[in-house]
């Protein structure tokens, strides 16, 4: 039996940039195939480029997000709307590489919650973007690994595949940028659950400007960094800790705004 795979890509005014992104994808993925981009508004400059895409309808679909704006809310309701067992999460910048979502699928085929795509494992490697953010995104990604033991060195990368119905199990609780990647490698570490990696080389976007706000998410991060130390927990006792968190977190935001 196939695998199949829903590919959620969360877009924000990327225009004609998120074509070749989108081409490639569909060219590289050899497993059973469903690829949802989500954007926030239908006026948004995406929208126009995927729906004249010769794929569009067929293994290429465009929603629009009614879950709030952002990255976060994106990616909870492309998850919502997946119709495969797996999903997998991608950029529309073009950072990741397509070509290595069967492998993570395969991962998480063979029963694995979290798969994940790692800059930091050996053979991995970054290139590009902002050295600050790079150096607490390491930071955080192999302390996480080596200390918390979460089963992968760079817990933060968006790029991942997951057990759909482990998601829906436990909820997305983040609200903002992409923290959820981390919310859910935490929350699979505290139920005991299975995640694992395989190295990537991540390439920094090259066309139009990267909405990652650092000074604003860390606060949020860190919550979600803490929460993956601990003994294993319910799935209940995750759920109420992850609603506690994302209450100290909604309160963080808005003292921002």
């Amino acid at each position: 039996m196939s695998i199949g795979v829903s590919v959620v890509v969360p877009a924000y005014q990327e225009g004609d940039a998120i074509l070749p992104v989108l081409d490639r994808i569909l060219a590289s993925v050899e497993s059973e195939l469903e690829v949802l981009v989500v954007v926030d508004f239908a006026d948004d400059t995406t929208v126009a480029p995927v729906e004249a895409h010769p794929e569009h309808g067929e293994r290429l679909r465009l929603v629009v997000s009614s879950y709030g704006r952002g990255p976060a809310n994106a990616i909870r309701y492309g998850v919502d709307q997946a119709s495969q067992g797996i999903v997998a999460v991608t950029m529309a910048d073009g950072s990741d590489d397509p070509r290595q979502i069967d492998a993570l699928a395969r991962l998480v085929d063979r029963g694995v919650v979290v798969a994940v795509a790692s800059r930091y494992a050996p053979g991995g490697q970054q290139v590009g973007g902002p050295l600050l953010k790079s150096m607490m995104s390491r930071g955080a990604g192999v302390s996480l690994g080596v200390l918390a033991r979460v089963g992968t060195r760079d817990a933060t990368n968006s790029f991942k595949a997951y057990n759909r119905d482990f998601v829906r199990a436990v909820g997305i609780h983040s609200r903002s940028g992409f923290e959820m990647g981390i919310e859910l490698t935490a929350k699979a570490r505290r139920l005991r659950l299975p995640v694992a990696e395989i190295s990537t080389i991540w390439l920094d976007r090259t066309v139009g400007d990267s909405n990652f706000q650092l000074k604003a998410w860390i606060p949020l991060y860190l919550r979600w960094y803490r929460f993956a130390f601990g003994p294993k927990l319910s799935l209940e006792q995750v759920v109420a800790e992850a609603e506690r968190i994302a209450a100290i977190n909604n309160a963080t935001r808005s003292s921002h705004d």
